[in-house]
C-alpha cells in the first residue's frame, strides 16, 4: 500500500507554504514579536514562531492521517520514549518547525522547515520547505527527490559525481563532534577542497542532495533534523552511513553520520577524516 501519494505531497508542499508565510515570516521580519529563550546554550535557542509553527503543522497532519504518531522537536522531542515508538508505528511523522532557529532569531535567512513521513521505522516521504524562497524540497522512496517553485517545472535531484576526498566540497560541523575525533577531523579537514558550516541541515542536505556539496559529516541526530534530508539524499542518489558503516535508522541518536555521492566515495571521505586514529 503506497501512504503517500503524489497528491499527498501536494497537501504537504501547500502546508509548510501557508505555516512559513502565516507563521515564519512575520516573525523572522519583525512584523509580530518573537520572543526566544535558550534550551541547553546560548546557541541551541527556542522561540515562539517554532512552537506556532509546529502546532499548525501537527493539527494539519494529525486531520489528515487520524492515529499516526507526531515526533515535533517541541512538542514531543525532550520524550525519549517518542522517539523508540517510531520503529513499530504504521504512519509516524517527525516535524522540525524551524531548523536553524539560531540563524532564524539572528536574523540571517538561513533555516528551513523539515518533516519525515515514516512507516514502521522506514523513512519513505520527506519535504523540506524554504520559507524565503517559497522553494520545497520533496523526496518518496523509490520515486527520486525534487524541488519544486511556483511557476517552473519540478526539477529533479541529483547527487555529485564520485570523487576523491581532495575534490570534496565537506559541511563539518567539528564543534558536535566527541572529544576524542574532533582534534583529528579538523587536522584531516585541510585534505578536503573546502569544508564549511551553515548551521542548518535544511540547506546542507539541499547542497548535497543536488551536487552542489560532496560531503556531509554529522555527530549530533536528532531524527527531526536529519530523517527528511536523509531521504532527499539517497533519493537523490546519494550513500550514508555511521561512523562504522552500519546503516542509519531515524531512531539512532547516535554514531554519527557520513553522506557522500557514493559508497566508494563515502570510504574514501570516512578513511581521510578518521583513517588516523585506527
Amino acid at each position: 500500500m503506497t501512504l503517500f501519494s503524489p497528491s499527498h505531497v501536494d497537501r504537504f508542499c501547500e502546508l509548510l507554504r501557508r505555516v512559513g508565510e502565516e507563521e515564519l515570516l512575520p516573525r523572522f521580519r519583525a512584523q509580530i514579536p518573537n520572543p526566544v529563550r535558550e534550551k541547553t546554550s546560548s546557541f541551541d535557542v527556542f522561540s515562539e514562531a517554532d512552537q506556532a509553527a509546529e502546532d499548525r503543522i501537527t493539527e494539519a497532519l494529525a486531520a489528515m492521517f487520524p492515529g499516526a504518531l507526531i515526533v515535533g522537536e517541541e512538542g514531543t522531542g525532550n520524550d525519549p520514549g517518542a522517539i523508540k515508538k517510531m520503529a513499530d508505528a504504521p504512519i509516524a511523522f517527525l516535524i522540525d518547525p524551524i531548523d536553524g532557529t539560531k540563524n532564524f532569531t539572528s536574523g540571517l535567512p538561513l533555516f528551513g522547515t523539515m518533516v519525515a513521513g515514516l512507516s514502521h521505522g522506514e523513512i519513505i516521504f520527506a519535504a523540506i520547505h524554504d520559507p524565503i524562497t517559497g522553494e520545497t524540497a520533496t523526496a518518496l522512496r523509490g520515486a527520486g527527490s525534487w524541488l519544486r517553485q511556483s511557476g517552473v517545472s519540478d526539477q529533479r535531484y541529483r547527487v555529485s559525481s564520485p570523487c576523491a576526498p581532495k575534490q570534496m566540497n565537506i559541511v563539518a560541523g567539528t564543534n558536535f563532534l566527541p572529544p576524542e575525533l574532533r582534534p583529528v577531523v579538523q587536522r584531516n579537514l585541510s585534505k578536503f577542497a573546502m569544508n564549511f558550516w551553515l548551521r542548518c541541515a535544511t540547506h546542507e542536505y539541499r547542497l548535497a542532495a543536488s551536487g552542489n556539496c560532496e560531503l556531509l559529516v554529522y555527530n549530533k541526530l536528532m531524527p527531526w533534523d536529519h530523517a527528511a534530508g536523509w531521504l532527499l539524499h539517497q533519493e537523490a542518489g546519494g550513500f550514508s552511513a555511521h561512523f562504522d558503516g552500519s546503516e542509519y535508522k531515524p531512531f539512532h541518536t547516535s554514531g554519527g553520520l557520513i553522506c557522500a555521492p557514493d559508497q566508494t566515495s563515502w570510504q574514501a571521505a570516512r578513511d581521510c577524516l578518521f583513517g588516523s586514529i585506527e
